[in-house]
């Protein structure tokens, strides 16, 4: 899940571009075919699974009655992800191989996933592609082919550009201070605890000590990887920090969920602190969606999901290209060899390097789908937002399953003890703190505004 650097490729080979392009393309493609014509297409590829418990004939029913919607729905994402994945120079043939059946497992979970039966022991289709994923992983080795299309940051960073598709910039824009100022306050307290136990009590190299906190802290996978490259972690500690991001990323969507519903929380405070405690966006997801189940909120309320959004993306995501820069700094100046390295200029270009562009790509959606139901008469308005922006819901859903798929088909319990307690310990201090503190901020300090969001 690693790979090279985001910010150390150039702008063509970066996932967080093909993301854009692609959720950019599906956004505009579905709003101009549904106001001038050609719909019919894009329609077909929302392909949705009716929740069904002995009556298997309802599932077969619904998908003949969209006959041609499995395939267009393969034939677009394997086209554009593939495009994509050659530009970035992925093994293409073991690409298409390897979505091929990650995209017929996709399916399989969906239906599975929508069974009433499962429903009831709370293993919808987003758990239930991590736990299959976890499961499969942990029991066989995974040929090569498959795991080159075991894309997390693609598929999430895709999802999360149409998840802003469908939210409205004026939520954003209230939500947005406060968003910031619940992610400064959370980030700085947890980064500043794992870096602190990493370095004072355990003794560990500070620039090692700064990934683990990013990790924890601000952006998961992409905060490890942008922080530990900006202040030259050794690559075995990235790869470490990463480690602790999946792993307690998974065990965080078993928990907080469940806690949220047991401590009676709301929607928008309960998606707020899952925002909040998350380590990874993919991982944040599944959590607000199984939120969403739990407590049998109806159809198209996705409110947890919202403030879910509104403090991750908005919030933390947008830190990292700060955090990033402050290692750059304390690195140069402070924790390096006083060699010539020191010398060098600090690059306050980091920040921009070290952003998630991705995020661009999600207010662009946002602002783009805004702009378009504030120019439509209210009866078109409401149909565009019931029908494209539904469209565009159920195309973001199934990004996601193949981001929890990845997910699960990439981690690896045996990681646990692969790399001694120290900065395991480290990290979940972090975590002891990071929980009740987002807690508190959600459903004590600012749940007046969390519950306000629709």
């Amino acid at each position: 899940m690693a790979g090279a650097p985001q910010s150390s490729l150039p702008f063509v080979k970066r996932d967080d571009t093909w993301a854009i392009i692609i959720a950019l393309s599906l956004t505009v493609g579905i709003t101009f075919t549904f106001l001038y014509g050609g719909y019919d297409f894009f329609k077909s590829l929302a392909v949705s699974v009716p929740s069904w418990s002995n009556d298997f004939g309802k599932v077969t029913t619904a998908l003949g009655k969209n006959p041609m919607g499995l395939f267009n729905l393969f034939a677009f994402f394997i086209i554009t992800f593939s495009i994509g994945a050659k530009v970035m120079g992925y093994n293409v043939k073991r690409f298409l191989v390897g979505f091929t059946a990650l995209y017929i497992l996709s399916v399989l979970i969906t239906i599975l996933g929508s069974n009433q039966f499962m429903k009831t022991y709370q293993l919808e289709t987003p758990l239930l592609a991590l736990v299959f994923g976890m499961l499969v992983s942990n029991t066989v080795k995974l040929p090569a082919w498959f795991q080159e299309a075991l894309r997390t940051e693609f598929y999430v960073k895709t999802g999360i550009i149409l998840m802003g598709a469908t939210l409205p910039f004026t939520i954003i824009m209230k939500a947005g201070p406060l968003a910031m100022l619940q992610a400064t306050i959370v980030s700085a307290i947890t980064f500043f605890t794992i870096f602190m136990v990493a370095t004072r009590v355990f003794k560990m190299d500070p620039r090692f000590g700064a990934t683990l906190g990013a990790g924890g802290s601000v952006c998961g996978v992409s905060g490890a990887i942008a922080v530990g490259g900006a202040c030259r972690a050794e690559k075995e500690h990235v790869s470490i920090a990463i480690s602790m991001v999946v792993i307690f990323a998974v065990i965080m969507i078993a928990i907080l969920p469940i806690a949220a519903k047991q401590l009676g929380m709301e929607p928008g405070p309960a998606g707020a602190w899952i925002g909040t405690s998350e380590f990874a966006d993919a991982a944040g997801f599944a959590a607000a969606e199984q939120y969403n189940s739990m407590v049998n909120l109806p159809a198209g309320d996705d409110r947890a999901v919202k403030t879910f959004t509104l403090m991750k993306v908005v919030g933390r995501d947008m830190f990292v290209g700060l955090w990033a820069l402050m290692a750059a700094i304390l690195s140069v100046t402070v924790w390096e060899v006083k060699t010539a390295v020191q010398a060098e200029r600090i690059d306050y270009g980091e920040v921009w390097r070290r952003f998630p562009k991705f995020v661009i790509g999600f207010f662009v959606a946002s602002i783009f789908t805004t702009l378009v139901v504030a120019s439509l008469d209210p009866k078109t308005g409401a149909a565009f937002s019931k029908d494209a922006l539904g469209t565009i819901k159920t195309l973001r859903g199934w990004t996601f399953t193949w981001t929890f798929l990845s997910i699960g088909f990439t981690t690896r319990f045996r990681e646990l003890t692969s790399f001694g307690w120290k900065p395991l310990l480290a990290f979940l201090i972090g975590v002891l703190i990071n929980v009740p503190l987002g807690y508190y901020l959600s459903n004590v300090v600012f749940i007046d505004y969390w519950l306000s969001v629709k």
